[in-house]
């Protein structure tokens, strides 16, 4: 079996510091096919416009060097994201000028299977190269992270649900199996595939992992108890629901009051949200805002959280709730099936439109030695952190099985996928001409 493993999204990712969760997700498995034999193990930069070529394994291994010291905040942080995006330089110049599309020739031109794994949501709305590929014998093996653009529009630009629609047809009518983060996505996704396919796509659930982190206990934090949001601010995150919260515990408590870090960049259409971060006297001083911090200053700050708080109106899987939990944090989090997924009994679980209830329990773990929070503490003795080495313990032989099942071809896609926008024009077959 051969991987060609499309890491577009890390090459492009290298324009900023900080990595979004399906950045992470690309980063483990070109760490994890890194350590395969290369002789089994192609890596792609592709693009809308040409097809993709092959990057040399030696570029890949100093790009994720490069990416962990920077990500974990090593001492030597700027100077690898200055090399990052040296590296991603030369990646997309390979691009452009058709550099390694011999290599991608001959990859493809094996006797055994070859698996095309597309592990991130980039460029499956214009799936071209994806279909050329298929056409040369390539099985197509995407990951689906979630389809909240679709579930939820009005917590995405318009824009997005368009592109993600188009995602979803692709992946209906090219894919040969499917990776999810939880088997809450993969409930979620099943009626689109029942809807648009002709014959049964296999679908694997299978957990995000954590990279360990040693925590900067010395990155400075606030004085006094506080709680910490992690994520980008964006409505469907439900940051107004903590800042009329926090309002309201400073009218009635004053200095009392616990403060609220909020880390994570700021999104779209937000703007209740920053007018409050903005313009209110009250959040002043009491809610602290954070962006483009590195991992180990992130899990020190977490560290000595009361709890992270997690009020989120939808998630695919919540990464930001295992990062806590693995560092021995109580979360209190949204009902959500793909957070119980992660949190198992451990966290407490609210509606995330119980005002209330949310500031109920800020006021109870802010407290020293609340019972609740001593025991949820003693509840996370039984929860286990997720790892990469379980994630890909349930991928590698799945992906052996999808090697060895027939190939599935295109035309045995519905040509009619409601309520999917139709994406003929994205479709249009490329082919890898010789050079």
């Amino acid at each position: 079996m051969r991987i060609l493993l499309d890491i577009s999204r890390l090459i492009s990712g290298t324009a900023r510091p900080v990595p979004t969760g399906i950045d992470r997700v690309e980063y483990a498995y070109a760490r994890h096919f890194l350590a395969r034999d290369p002789a089994r193990v192609t890596f792609l930069m592709s693009g809308p416009f040409l097809p993709p070529v092959a990057l040399p394994h030696a570029l890949v291994a100093r790009l994720l060097q490069a990416l962990q010291a920077l990500w974990r905040g090593a001492s030597q942080a700027d100077t690898a994201w200055g090399e990052a995006r040296w590296l991603a330089r030369q990646a997309q110049a390979r691009y452009w000028l058709g550099r390694g599309r011999g290599a991608l020739r001959q990859a493809l031109q094996g006797t055994e299977p070859v698996l095309h794994l597309l592990v991130s949501h980039r460029g499956a709305d214009r799936p071209g190269p994806i279909l050329a590929l298929k056409r040369q014998g390539a099985r197509f093996i995407p990951f689906v992270h979630d389809l909240i653009p679709i579930t939820h529009p009005e917590y995405a630009p318009p824009r997005s649900t368009r592109r993600h629609q188009r995602r979803l047809q692709s992946f209906s009518d090219l894919a040969d199996g499917i990776i999810v983060n939880s088997a809450a996505t993969g409930a979620t996704l099943a009626p689109y595939l029942a809807a648009g396919a002709r014959r049964p796509i296999p679908v694997l659930p299978a957990p995000l992992g954590l990279d360990p982190v040693l925590p900067d206990s010395g990155y400075p934090r606030p004085a006094g108890p506080y709680f910490l949001c992690l994520g980008t601010i964006e409505p469907r995150k439900n940051h107004l629901l903590l800042l009329n919260l926090w309002r309201d515990l400073a009218a009635t408590l004053g200095d009392a009051a616990p403060k609220l870090v909020l880390i994570g960049r700021r999104g779209w259409e937000n703007e209740n949200t920053l007018d409050m971060l903005e313009r209110c006297p009250a959040l002043s001083g009491r809610v602290i805002e954070h962006a483009g911090l590195p991992d180990a200053a992130v899990a020190g700050l977490l560290q000595g959280a009361r709890a992270l708080l997690f009020p989120s109106f939808a998630e695919g899987y919540g990464l930001p709730l295992a990062e806590a939990l693995a560092l021995g944090v109580p979360a209190i989090c949204s009902d959500l099936p793909a957070l119980r997924e992660v949190g198992g009994e451990a966290p407490e679980y609210l509606d995330p439109l119980d005002g209330p209830g949310w500031r109920r329990l800020i006021l109870d773990y802010a407290a020293p030695d609340n019972g609740l929070r001593q025991a949820q503490i003693a509840r996370l003795a039984a929860w286990s952190a997720p790892s990469w080495d379980a994630h890909f313990a349930l991928v590698d032989p799945w992906l052996e099985d999808c090697a060895k099942a027939a190939p599935r071809a295109a035309a045995e896609a519905s040509p009619a996928f409601s309520p999917m926008a139709p994406a003929s024009a994205a479709l249009a077959p490329q082919s890898l001409p010789r050079g």
